[in-house]
């Protein structure tokens, strides 16, 4: 049976990789486009968000509007055209599964994840 530090130092280490994967782009002198902006800027702050509500699981909720927001307004001001709309879409969702378990208006089984 696994323990908990086990999967703390398992999600820092997730963390750190997606961090490294957003700056990649631009160490290895890829042309910096919008595309390549947004994903590096949403693939840092989920990393970021990850760490928070790993170390701090009541920050869940207000991490997860917080990426909501992020996620919405970076696809909808960096993308092209169908992604935009997308990510907009996406992140509208996550904004509004994030108000209502502040509400707690969930389904138990989903509730739990944001209540521990």
């Amino acid at each position: 049976m696994a323990n908990v530090k086990m999967f703390k130092l398992l999600g820092v280490i997730l963390a750190l990789a997606l961090i490294v994967w957003a700056i990649l782009p631009f160490v290895s002198h890829k042309p910096i486009t919008n595309d390549v902006l947004a994903t590096s800027i949403i693939l840092i702050l989920i990393a970021v968000a990850y760490l928070i509500i790993l170390y701090n699981p009541s920050w869940t909720k207000a991490v997860f509007f917080f990426e909501g927001i992020v996620i919405g307004v970076s696809g909808y001001m960096l993308l092209d055209y169908p992604y935009s709309i997308e990510f907009a879409i996406v992140g509208l969702i996550i904004i509004i599964i994030a108000v209502l378990a502040y509400l707690q208006k969930l389904p138990p089984s989903i509730l739990k994840w944001f209540y521990r």
